[in-house]
């Protein structure tokens, strides 16, 4: 069973940084799509970015562009999710997922396999 380790949440400040580690077990993340999301309590969960597991190309919504970075290490099987200049606004769940098509895209229902998440809170 596919099966990921998420570490790196937590509370920043506003403007800090926090970088997010999805670590993959009994498969490796080269053969599948990698996403990011974020879910608000009552609110949907959305996309943040996604990396292509045959290209290396990256996609971010625009509300990070910019602040979030996407990268892949396959010799260590893990994703990260560098983000910089936190805004409370970005205070959510953060999910990693994967699904078996490579192509880009950062929506929820096209993606198969789900962590558990990791917190991050934005706040002074």
């Amino acid at each position: 069973q596919l099966r990921f380790v998420e570490s790196g949440g937590g509370l920043v400040q506003p403007g800090g940084s926090l970088i997010l580690s999805c670590a993959a077990s009994a498969f490796s993340l080269d053969s599948y799509g990698i996403g990011w999301f974020r879910q608000a309590p009552g609110k949907e969960r959305e996309g943040v970015s996604c990396i292509s597991g045959n290209t290396g190309g990256t996609y971010y919504a625009s509300s990070v562009k910019g602040r979030f970075t996407i990268s892949r290490d396959n010799a260590k099987n893990t994703v990260y999710l560098q983000m910089n200049s936190l805004r409370p606004e970005d205070t959510a769940v953060y999910y990693c997922a994967a699904r078996l098509r490579k192509d880009l895209t950062i929506t929820p229902q096209l993606y198969d396999y789900w962590g558990q998440g990791t917190q991050v809170t934005v706040s002074s």
